[in-house]
């Protein structure tokens, strides 16, 4: 979902996801609600004893509720801001800190393959959680007696917080103790090969997740397991992504211009649509007088009534703000760029001329001969500037 800043802390950019507007007051909800069994376990701390009297009373119970989730999601911009400082001190930029849904993430713009590096990293969230646990339980116990509403919020935080770490700290990658399992599985495998293994370990934990969560009646939990599953899954295959293609340009994969399907500008959209059926074409590049002058797609062509696809060109429906890559660029580099714009596919340019186009389906393709044949991409792929078999984009 949408996501807007909110603010900044060592010049590292706040940002606060919608999701969050969603589970703050559930949060609150669910505290307030369960004042009654939350102060038998603050009062097992060493401390004089809480006592329920107004506590458990409407609106009371909801301002605690409230003041205690909003210290909750305070902890966790802290414990972001720890694995984002320790991160920027080996010298990674950081995009940003989102509060979400499940807590919270630290956007780096580079992962650390070093595992001594990902170790300080991954340990210092939980380590900020902790320090932080035994900080406010200091004027939990030291507040007088009277003060039950506000030594009932520290308590409260002083052991989330605690609680917090060690769930963290649990190797379900990519949660942070999954982190420190792919950090110690680095130092004696390769990167791609630890976080493989600690992408297994984090799916199994995602399904006892799911399944405590299920049969316990705990949703939050049942969305944990699903964001683990698919966080593990999804980092897995980028990183096999990355080894695969180190060192190899876009030009070893690309569809190059002797071979490129190209449409131009006065080409009707009914005329488009049949070919993109026929040749099976999700995209073409737009050529006028030899040069790139837009691209086109099949959700450009849907945009288009069926019984006004006659009286509609190429030109009316195009995009003609290019997105291009360098043919000596990384693979890696294009399918970021390909991420961040959200487009499907790239026009390679060999200086000023157009020398071919990449899709995601170009990588995926040579992805499935790389782990065919385990060889090195430009090989693999018929080596020497000859592109991989073409699949329909």
């Amino acid at each position: 979902m949408r996501s807007f800043r909110i603010g900044s802390a060592f010049g590292i950019p706040i940002r606060l996801d919608l999701t969050f507007l969603l589970v703050l007051p559930l949060f609150a909800w669910l505290i307030g609600s369960q004042v009654e069994g939350i102060l038998p376990l603050l009062n097992e701390l060493p401390a004089e004893d809480l006592a329920l009297d107004a506590l458990g009373r409407s609106p009371t119970r909801w301002l605690l509720g409230l003041a205690a989730a909003l210290g909750l999601f305070a902890g966790v911009v802290l414990h972001e801001l720890g694995h984002s400082l320790v991160a920027r001190s080996f010298g990674y930029p950081i995009e940003s800190i989102t509060l979400w849904l499940f807590g919270g993430i630290a956007r780096l713009e580079e992962l650390p393959e070093d595992w001594k590096q990902e170790l300080a990293i991954a340990l210092a969230g939980p380590a900020v959680s902790v320090v932080l646990g035994l900080l406010v339980y200091v004027p939990f116990a030291v507040l007088p007696a009277g003060q039950n509403g506000l030594r009932f919020v520290l308590g409260y935080l002083a052991v989330l917080n605690v609680a917090l770490a060690v769930f963290n700290l649990l190797p379900a990658f990519p949660m942070d103790g999954g982190r420190v399992l792919r950090a110690v599985l680095g130092r004696w495998w390769p990167y791609a090969r630890a976080t493989q293994i600690a992408a297994e370990v984090g799916k199994l934990f995602a399904i006892l997740f799911g399944l405590v969560g299920l049969f316990g009646g705990n949703i939050i939990l049942i969305g944990i397991a699903f964001f683990v599953y698919i966080g593990a899954a999804g980092e897995a295959q980028q990183v096999t992504i990355r080894a695969a293609f180190e060192d190899v340009a876009v030009a070893d994969i690309m569809t190059p211009t002797g071979e490129l399907d190209t449409v131009v500008p006065g080409d009707s959209v009914a005329d488009l649509v049949e070919r993109m059926f026929r040749e099976r074409h999700t995209g073409y590049p737009v050529m006028e007088n030899g040069h790139p002058v837009g691209m086109v797609t099949l959700d450009d062509a849907r945009g288009v009534d069926p019984v006004e696809r006659e009286a509609y060109t190429v030109d009316d429906v195009m995009t003609d703000e290019l997105v291009t890559v360098a043919a000596d660029a990384p693979v890696v580099d294009a399918l970021d760029l390909m991420q961040n714009e959200g487009v499907g596919r790239l026009l390679v340019l060999d200086g000023d001329e157009l020398a071919g186009l990449i899709s995601r389906t170009d990588v995926m393709h040579a992805l499935d001969v790389v782990k065919s044949a385990g060889q090195a991409v430009p090989e693999r792929v018929g080596g020497a500037g000859r592109p991989a078999p073409r699949r329909p984009r």
